[in-house]
């Protein structure tokens, strides 16, 4: 699994997604870092994704999974913070019996520029142990860590990391605060409700064990606030079910996908579902209500590997574009859309 962060826009341009490392179809780690992009713009019916390899220099972050990527806002300045993940072992160290075998990385924190693209890694006294599949929540110049497993000791220490990045003139000051009030979790799907208000639900809380209950967590100025909240009524197939995984959709929304059952089992199989969490009126995040929908997606075609695709836009969306009094819908628009 990659790291992803989105990156609004303040001056128009699309909104971008940061995706950087994760395993490739050849089952190799990579450090790559890439911008997506979504342009959908226009009355053409035509919405644009678009994937942009950005080059790093400095000290580049190894190839690695099970890692967050944050986008951290200082002083008038922009960064990205990568922390944590697996990679295979060094190749000095790798033997024809553990040449698969994977590692934590070390506990270093990198910031990327992204406007220029340089990567320093840091080195904090608090930060003793390699950490992965946690969770990652930014507000400001401060980033979250919740949770997360540490496989030197194999365990989930529920403890939460606040890291702090003052992007000043010279170089950046980051300090590191360790609390022991946080969530013994891995693997979380984290959905936005509000503004700096999240839920977090699914992963796993042991080995065998998944987490079924859910959490709300608000940042403001003062730290991190978290409450319990009421599970949805999971279904009979995700109850039963050992594994599951997912992300978030956006706006209280989650997919959760768990492996189909059946005499044999087919390959590759799966059910997906999708969770969606409601605000209540006084403000408070809430999980009554909330709905699970079980997706077929056995018919979707399997997408090819591009830098550009186009998406066709149904005809009661275009009301909502506004790139300019000159566009217009015509038939030529939507025989080009129907073609791709």
């Amino acid at each position: 699994c990659p790291a992803v962060a989105p990156l609004a826009s303040c001056d128009g341009n699309p909104e971008f997604s940061l995706i950087h490392g994760g395993r490739t179809p050849n089952n190799e780690l990579s450090s790559s870092l890439y911008m997506l992009s979504v342009d959908s713009r226009g009355c053409n019916r035509k919405v644009t994704l678009r994937c942009q390899e950005k080059e790093l220099v400095g000290d580049v972050p190894s190839a690695r999974y099970g890692h967050t990527l944050s986008v951290i806002h200082s002083r008038g300045k922009t960064a990205c913070v990568l922390f944590g993940g697996r990679s295979y072992m060094p190749p000095t160290e790798r033997t024809t019996e553990n040449w698969n075998s994977v590692v934590d990385c070390p506990p270093q924190v990198f910031l990327i520029d992204l406007e220029f693209g340089c990567s320093s890694a840091h080195t904090l006294p608090e930060l003793t142990d390699g950490q992965s599949f946690h969770v990652a929540l930014a507000r400001e110049d401060c980033v979250y860590f919740l949770g997360g497993h540490i496989l030197s000791s194999d365990c989930r220490p529920p403890r939460l990391i606040r890291l702090r990045v003052e992007l000043l003139l010279g170089s950046p000051v980051i300090t590191c605060t360790v609390l022991q009030e946080g969530l013994s979790i891995t693997s979380a799907i984290t959905t936005p409700v509000g503004y700096h208000e999240y839920i977090i639900f699914g992963g796993y809380q042991s080995e065998t064990q998944k987490r079924v209950e859910c959490t709300y967590v608000g940042l403001d100025d003062v730290g991190v606030h978290m409450e319990p909240r009421e599970p949805p009524q999971w279904t009979s197939e995700i109850s039963h079910s050992r594994t599951w995984f997912g992300g978030s959709l956006g706006k209280g929304s989650g997919l959760i996908a768990v492996p189909s059952e059946g005499n044999p089992t087919p390959p590759d199989a799966y059910h997906f579902y999708q969770v969606s969490f409601q605000k209540e009126q006084d403000g408070e995040a809430s999980t009554q209500g909330c709905s699970q929908e079980s997706t077929d997606f056995e018919d979707s075609a399997p997408l090819e590997d591009s830098e550009e695709l186009y998406f066709g836009r149904e005809p009661h969306e275009l009301e909502y574009s506004s790139d300019g009094e000159g566009d217009t819908f015509n038939e030529e628009d939507d025989a080009e859309a129907s073609q791709t």
